[in-house]
């Protein structure tokens, strides 16, 4: 659905990439990232610093302003995810020393809802509680893909670009409808390299039940293949317990 309000969608965007940057953005750099003119650019940038949701530091950067802050933590609190997640994610954490997660439906995305690090000296790259892109190229993603409703996965795909992360994602909905239909008939599903190169992951349903939430663990390609059946069977086990 395009944006009703453009200068607003404009504005929204503009935070996003500050807040993606590592140590904010010069003007010209956000109007360059985003395809705006100068003047517009200024504009947008000026209302938002006036907000407090903008602020410029010492090297005429931009960066994320104290009125952030609020949403922030309403954000986090709003997404608190059902009491009984953040215990198993713990325990699969624990037991395969791997990060792991919990992984939900969230007003039509796919969203990660908890993110518990692993202890092994070498981890896979963690993805944060709230994000909800690219659920194609996850295997968490893919699971509640498979598990939904035709009717919910069909307007999801319909609604989200099928993009390409790696040489491995799956960027044709042939493709993916095809691992979706694996996925179902195996009861877990897998990323091998699809969203992060030298990457694997692993998600199982959470319940006995048809998944609205799932679990998932990610950890580097070499070890996730040889560890792969202990993995899955630790998820399983404690996936079930729920």
């Amino acid at each position: 659905m395009q944006p009703r309000v453009q200068s607003v969608a404009r504005a929204m965007s503009i935070l996003v990439v500050v807040a993606e940057s590592a140590h904010g953005m010069r003007a010209m750099e956000i109007a360059a990232k985003l395809g705006l003119g100068r003047q517009a650019t200024y504009h947008l940038l000026h209302t938002l610093v006036g907000c407090g949701m903008l602020a410029r530091n010492q090297e005429g950067r931009y960066v994320l302003g104290l009125q952030m802050a609020i949403l922030a933590d309403a954000f986090v609190r709003h997404l608190a995810p059902p009491e009984h997640l953040a215990p198993l994610v713990r325990r699969i954490a624990i037991e395969t020393g791997e990060t792991a997660y919990a992984v939900g439906w969230r007003a039509g995305e796919i969203v990660n809802l908890v993110a518990v690090p692993g202890s092994n000296a070498i981890q896979a790259m963690t993805v944060p509680q709230g994000y909800h892109h690219h659920a194609h190229a996850r295997a968490t993603g893919k699971l509640l893909l498979a598990l939904a409703a035709p009717e919910v996965r069909d307007r999801y795909l319909a609604t989200h670009r099928l993009e390409r992360r790696t040489r491995r994602t799956l960027v044709t909905l042939g493709a993916l409808e095809r691992e979706l239909a694996c996925v179902r008939e195996n009861g877990y599903a897998t990323d091998r390299e699809e969203f992060a190169p030298g990457v694997c992951c692993l998600a199982v349903p959470i319940g006995r039940a048809a998944a609205t939430f799932v679990a998932g663990l990610s950890a580097p390609a070499a070890r996730f293949e040889a560890k792969f059946d202990e993995y899955l069977r630790v998820m399983r086990r404690a996936a079930q317990t729920v």
